[in-house]
């Protein structure tokens, strides 16, 4: 789960991270109430979406006075920024920087271990600096059973090239970075920039936090976090009904069993679909011991979603035994009644696929198509999404 601004900020803030004074806002007038109770001085009135590049589309603006903060305010909210529409402003105070850096501690899959970052040149796009200048940014391996010590947030500043005089208060906010990290089960943790100030302090000006859903349940209060307004809504249904679904913006509902065999599957839709510029709609993957309630389900939020024009299942018999996967298919569609208006494709193969067909054949439903082969499967899809 990705936070906004605001939320990664707060946690900066329970964790010992020096942070800026900052209220959040819905409206103008709130905005301008929150500017008088942080009193006087500039202020920032930030866009709060979960989407770089908002600077560039005028979703962060300065003001001083409470009225010139509402009146920002009122500019920003409603604005679509890459497709994510400003519904929450943050008025933040602002600050006389003297100079920006980066920092930032992640999950690195490829080499199964965190990978802390810094550079003393933050401020600007940081995919862009390690492209052009990546000797600019420290990249230092972190080891998840010891994490970040103060050695290893000596190290990283030392790796970046800050400046003697500063690097203590740096090393601090690294290990106060780690706490948050650490603490809240994050996947990354980033702040861009990490600024001092005319006055010699180092504050974390903007933050981003990812937090690992995996680890929901150590944490009950992140629910809080949750933007439910901005969720989408077959994500949300999907999710309360406990699978594992990606909306896409497609028009081929895939279902299967298996994160490998649902992401070939995407694969091979796209590819077949190509000619006719139809893609896969979504990633579902019911899971290795899959029951027909459980398909039913899936099939149930695939079918809400109104781009959807056709569906396929493919579905190797494991644990999730073909006929067990052929009944779900049955059961949805009497579930839905004349609510199933979407063709369907079906490919079993594997545990009792005879089984699973046999039944498929037997409710003969006027929507279901079987296909042997995968790529058969794909063809057929596509084609039926392009029809409709």
């Amino acid at each position: 789960m990705d936070l906004y601004e605001y939320q990664a900020r707060d946690l900066f803030a329970a964790h010992g991270v020096p942070v800026l004074g900052g209220r959040i806002a819905t409206t103008a007038a709130e905005a301008r109430e929150a500017a008088i109770a942080l009193g006087d001085g500039l202020k920032v009135v930030k866009a709060q979406v979960k989407t770089g590049g908002r600077g560039k589309a005028g979703g962060v603006k300065l003001a001083r006075t409470p009225d010139e903060v509402a009146g920002r305010a009122g500019e920003i909210l409603g604005m679509d920024i890459k497709g994510h529409t400003v519904r929450t402003v943050l008025i933040a105070e602002g600050a006389d920087i003297a100079e920006e850096y980066y920092v930032s501690i992640l999950l690195d899959r490829a080499e199964r271990r965190y990978l802390a970052m810094a550079s003393v040149e933050g401020g600007m796009e940081i995919e862009q600096l390690a492209v052009e200048r990546p000797e600019a940014l420290a990249r230092i391996a972190v080891d998840p059973l010891a994490g970040v010590d103060r050695a290893k947030a000596e190290e990283i500043v030392s790796a970046a090239g800050f400046r003697a005089e500063i690097r203590e208060r740096v090393v601090d906010v690294l290990l106060g970075l780690w706490d948050v990290y650490h603490g809240e089960d994050a996947t990354l943790v980033e702040v861009n920039p990490l600024v001092l100030t005319d006055d010699g302090r180092i504050i974390a000006l903007d933050g981003k936090v990812t937090l690992d859903d995996n680890a929901a349940f150590r944490h009950p209060d992140h629910e809080s976090l949750v933007d439910h307004a901005a969720a989408d809504p077959l994500e949300a249904r999907a999710k309360a009904l406990d699978l594992n679904y990606v909306k896409l913006d497609g028009q081929v509902g895939i279902i299967g069993n298996g994160a490998g065999l649902v992401m070939s599957t995407l694969d091979v839709v796209a590819l077949a679909g190509e000619p006719y510029g139809v893609k896969p709609a979504n990633f579902l993957d019911i899971g290795g011991g899959a029951s027909a309630e459980v398909m039913a389900a899936g099939l149930d939020v695939i079918l809400a979603d109104p781009q959807v024009k056709a569906v396929l299942v493919n579905v190797f018999g494991g644990i999730t035994a073909c006929d067990e996967v052929a009944n779900g298919i049955v059961q949805a569609l009497r579930m839905l009644g004349d609510a199933a208006t979407k063709p369907f494709v079906v490919r079993l193969d594997g545990n009792n696929v005879e089984e699973g067909r046999r039944i498929l054949a037997a409710a003969a439903h006027p929507l279901v198509t079987m296909v042997d082969t995968m790529d058969g499967a794909a063809a057929a899809a596509a084609e039926l999404a392009h029809g409709s």
